[in-house]
């Protein structure tokens, strides 16, 4: 087509009237499709077609004096062209600072979920259910993953920090389009003063929690999602010392960055991050429980694994704490007392053992547990902490020797809640558990305000 054909195209387009945002996009895509699609499909290379079809666009809508309250050409052609060619207006969700979760309940109802754990409705939403598919396709395309019929269910990982889990019809409704939950992962850079501004913790709290993880005491950190696990987790793991080799399993995303480097960039420490890579052959997979036997032969000094979800990873990073080594992991609990029975029941899904086994090797893997909660108003809060001791007789034995009381919830003049408690101690560590610690090098004096 020549010049003066395009410019036919150009100004017979119907742009007399006030189109909206819908209408505009759907006018450039069926002007992209008709002229130029023989173009951008001949061209070998993606990044120069990504090119080209952005300055189509753009060409277009000056041509038709397309033009949107508040919006510029150019922030107009972008919108358009990441509607198109990109991921739309989650882009601006998924890589905004603050932002945590985003959540795709439907074309149009879209919420985030903000660093402080508020839920917040957004006003973007697709232009139509087909439309939330076909972004949410190209979306899962950059990483190798395909939703269609007959997968029509997907979940994996974005990048090395962003989880993703998508349904579609037949799961969902036709009207619906699209089901998703993109979880935006942020590598933990955690102080202690942070946990202690926060209230998530106590001086006396963080300074047992250091000395476990500094002398040979596993810890398991317990909760619900968005409890604030992988925050404690992640200062917890910063704690270990420098001359300790510390190693960590994560599952497809690396929420740790560990590494301590000197005004030159040399490491200070010693870390490795290994991640998991999931395959449908099962001879390429590697999962945790094939990194952890991997790790094992690394001579680690300590080991954090990421999050605890499967029968074997129960089973084998709890064998791991029972042959020497020092583990931090996570799992998802409703109270610390209940932890132990919950990683029974997982292991129990693979391993025909008996309950007082299975729970005897968890209580000895893992002598301290951490619960965590997001409370009404939002905040974090180590609500937990307790000693298992044995299991005798179908009982837990246990000490609790943290807990943080709540006395009041109540919402103010604007609606904000608010919850009112604090953190007492309530019980000394035990006898077996002093003697661990002191065998493995604490000082006495150290020990001291934990008896």
């Amino acid at each position: 087509m020549n010049q003066n054909a395009l410019n036919q195209v150009f100004f017979t387009s119907s742009s007399s009237k006030e189109l909206t945002y819908g209408e505009i996009l759907d006018d450039v895509k069926k002007y992209c499709t008709t002229h130029h699609s023989d173009k951008l499909t001949a061209e070998e290379n993606p990044e120069e077609a990504r090119k080209l079809l952005r300055e189509f666009i753009l060409q277009y809508i000056h041509n038709c004096s397309y033009s949107l309250p508040d919006m510029t050409s150019e922030e107009l052609c972008d919108a358009i062209y990441d509607d198109m060619a990109g991921i739309s207006f989650l882009k601006k969700w998924i890589y905004k600072p603050g932002i945590e979760e985003v959540n795709v309940n439907a074309y149009n109802d879209i919420e985030v979920i903000l660093s402080g754990g508020r839920s917040m409705k957004i006003p973007d939403r697709f232009q139509s259910p087909q439309h939330a598919v076909d972004v949410m396709r190209r979306l899962l395309s950059t990483c190798g993953m395909v939703i269609d019929d007959t997968m029509p269910s997907v979940i994996g990982y974005l990048d090395k920090n962003i989880r993703i889990s998508v349904d579609k019809s037949p799961i969902v409704d036709p009207d619906i389009g699209i089901n998703a939950s993109i979880r935006i992962v942020n590598q933990q850079t955690v102080s202690r003063e942070k946990l202690l501004l926060s209230g998530a913790a106590t001086e006396e709290i963080l300074e047992f929690l250091t000395c476990c993880i500094r002398y040979g005491v596993s810890v398991c950190i317990a909760g619900s999602t968005g409890s604030g696990k992988t925050t404690i987790m992640s200062w917890l793991l910063s704690m270990v010392p420098d001359n300790r080799r510390l190693i960590t399993i994560e599952e497809g995303s690396r929420e740790f960055d560990l590494i301590k480097r000197d005004a030159d960039g040399h490491a200070l420490n010693s870390v490795v991050h290994l991640l998991t890579r999931p395959h449908e052959n099962p001879a390429l997979n590697i999962d945790q429980d094939f990194l952890l036997e991997r790790v094992l032969r690394k001579h680690p000094d300590v080991i954090g694994v990421g999050e605890m979800r499967s029968a074997s990873e129960a089973l084998s990073v709890a064998e791991s704490s029972r042959t020497g080594h020092t583990v931090v992991t996570t799992i998802h609990s409703n109270s610390a007392p209940a932890t132990y029975r919950r990683m029974m029941t997982l292991a129990r899904r693979k391993y025909d053992m008996d309950d007082e086994i299975l729970m005897q090797i968890m209580v000895e893997a893992y002598p301290i547990i951490l619960f965590t909660k997001q409370l009404e108003d939002g905040s974090r809060r180590i609500m937990q902490i307790i000693e298992g001791e044995d299991y005798i007789d179908g009982q837990l034995v246990y000490r609790t020797l943290f807990q943080y009381d709540v006395s009041d919830n109540f919402t103010d003049a604007s609606g904000t809640p608010f919850v009112i408690g604090s953190h007492k101690k309530l019980a000394g560590i035990s006898d077996s558990l002093k003697r661990r610690m002191l065998d493995n090098g604490i000082a006495a004096s150290a020990l001291y305000p934990f008896q």
